[in-house]
């Protein structure tokens, strides 16, 4: 046995889901790559797969496998993207992630602005509220807000951001201003379903250096699936909203809406670019990270500068 083409075919239908889509991507007849598989499975002395007649997947075991081989062969890659000279100028395919609202307003700007840059670079981005899995996902650079949980990414921090409470300011001067957590009784709130549960607010309760979190209850007068929904329904009047710095920034600059309650902002989150640590960054990552790093920090510090934290 071929242990390359074996291990080569089991990450193929690993990636593609199924023997015949592997096989596609392989141009190798089925049956090729169903006994390359079968036979690591024999010299593994392993089950990598559950196979029915409609469906494939990992066993526990072969997710770990598929893990390690796909580092292994993507280590291959870049090896000869080296030797064929992606290493020695910025071309090929660029995939990257972030949160689909900080990926709108701030990093489409960003990869706009690199693709003038860099001609032979292609961006493919893949703009989701969901954290993917770079390896398994074939992603090259993610933006992440807030602590990493995977310590194998290396991270450049580009900023930070804050949890805010804003409200139109028709709304304050028909029902006055919040000046303490108390207060938010008196007043209706517009909730959405991404930043906690429905009927409670996370305020920030400081006292001197330590800070702690406070679910507080509040009056939601409307509930949406999406901050920009919410935002629109502040900025109409029906009351106070919460949401990130970055989303409120354009809308405090233009007037629409007026932050509130600040002294109980969130603690800052960090917003990171980062990316899987290997021996070799292709130039096409090296150069958006060079170029990307002090657009976004630059963008998040005039965020801070609207509002108010310089």
């Amino acid at each position: 046995m071929d242990r390359f083409d074996a291990v080569t075919a089991f990450v193929a239908v690993a990636r593609s889901g199924g023997f015949s889509a592997a096989s596609r991507a392989l141009g190798t007849p089925v049956a090729n790559v169903s006994r390359k598989v079968a036979l690591l499975e024999e010299t593994l002395g392993v089950r990598l797969f559950v196979r029915t007649t409609r469906h494939v997947a990992l066993t526990e075991g072969g997710q770990r496998y598929f893990l390690a081989c796909s580092r292994v062969l993507d280590a291959l890659r870049d090896a000869d993207e080296e030797v064929t000279g992606e290493y020695r100028q910025p071309k090929g395919d660029l995939t990257i992630t972030a949160p689909l609202g900080f990926g709108q307003q701030h990093l489409q700007p960003v990869v706009h602005e690199f693709l003038r840059a860099y001609a032979q670079v292609n961006v493919h981005m893949q703009l989701t509220d969901r954290v993917l899995p770079l390896v398994e996902e074939h992603v090259d650079c993610a933006v992440r807000i807030g602590a990493l949980a995977d310590s194998s990414l290396v991270a450049r921090e580009v900023g930070t951001i804050r949890i805010v409470v804003c409200a139109a300011p028709g709304y304050l001067e028909t029902r006055g201003t919040p000046l303490d957590l108390e207060a938010l009784t008196d007043h209706d709130c517009i909730s959405w379903t991404g930043l906690g549960p429905y009927k409670t607010w996370a305020l920030t309760v400081r006292d001197g250096d330590k800070s702690t979190e406070q679910q507080v209850p509040v009056n939601v007068r409307s509930s949406t699936t999406t901050p920009e929904s919410a935002l629109q329904a502040s900025i109409a009047g029906l009351g106070l909203v919460q949401a990130t710095s970055y989303q409120v920034a354009p809308h405090v600059a233009a007037g629409r809406l007026v932050p509130v309650l600040v002294a109980h902002d969130s603690d800052t989150y960090p917003v990171s670019l980062v990316y899987p640590s290997k021996r070799l960054i292709p130039l096409k990552l090296q150069a958006f990270l060079d170029f990307a790093t002090p657009r976004l920090t630059q963008r998040l510090a005039e965020v801070d500068g609207v509002m108010g934290r310089r």
